[in-house]
């Protein structure tokens, strides 16, 4: 099987208990990737990252390896970190403190971003997406074509 990648933006709702329905085009890839079985986190801009749990693994591996002075972004990772299961009506469960500290209100944007995806409250990342394409690109970008 070659690799899987995860892409696309998806407008979706949570439910009143804070679920979010997996969109059908990532189901599959999910339930031969991992079982079903994710873990979620923050992310440095306000975000949640929702990973595959093998790519996780690997997520976390990396963060624990970081060297004492990166203890602070140890514990955002490492210690925010929740392993969540779809369940069996394709939904997955966002821990009340995970959704208020993403400030996820019911309207919410997924994004695929490779290997794992961004959760997104959908006006913040309205907002994100719009600073960004303001600003100028970053250099690593200057060469790039398009």
């Amino acid at each position: 099987m070659s690799e899987i990648v995860f892409q696309g933006a998806s407008n979706l709702a949570l439910d009143a208990k804070g679920r979010l329905s997996v969109p059908t085009r990532h189901r599959e890839a999910l339930q031969m990737l991992c079982q079903g079985r994710l873990t979620v986190t923050k992310h440095p801009d306000g975000c949640l990252m929702l990973f595959p749990r093998p790519t996780w693994e690997v997520f976390r591996d990396k963060v624990a390896a970081l060297p004492m002075p990166a203890a602070g972004w140890k514990r955002v990772f490492l210690g925010n970190a929740l392993d969540v299961d779809i369940d069996s009506a394709a939904r997955v469960l966002i821990s009340p403190e995970l959704r208020r500290s993403a400030g996820l209100k019911n309207d919410v944007m997924l994004l695929g971003m490779g290997s794992h995806f961004e959760l997104w409250d959908a006006e913040a990342h309205a907002a994100h997406e719009a600073e960004v394409m303001a600003g100028p690109l970053p250099d690593a970008l200057k060469d790039f074509s398009f």
